[in-house]
């Protein structure tokens, strides 16, 4: 007899069949998310620097401005990794 749990994932799978990936896929997934959080550390290293000197001068618009800079450039990094680990998934 199955439990609860068991026939709760079988229903599960009939609905959206989980996707098989490849060692090469799962490999490329790896190094895709390596990249991305490598950007997104570079970006804020970089940004750091401008944090500081306009929170020393007290310019909370030009603070504001910069974390909202930080926020969409790790956005972006953020939807480009997944739109390429979509790709690899697709086999392309």
């Amino acid at each position: 007899m199955k439990s609860a749990y068991e026939l709760a994932m079988e229903r599960l799978e009939s609905k959206d069949p989980g996707v098989l990936l490849t060692d090469e896929q799962k490999a490329r997934i790896a190094d895709i998310e390596a990249k991305c959080k490598a950007d997104i550390a570079a970006k804020e290293l970089l940004l750091q620097g401008e944090i500081a000197t306009a929170t020393a001068a007290g310019s909370q618009e030009e603070l504001a401005q910069i974390r909202r800079q930080l926020a969409d450039d790790i956005r972006r990094f953020e939807e480009k990794r997944e739109r390429e680990k979509e790709a690899v998934r697709r086999g392309a």
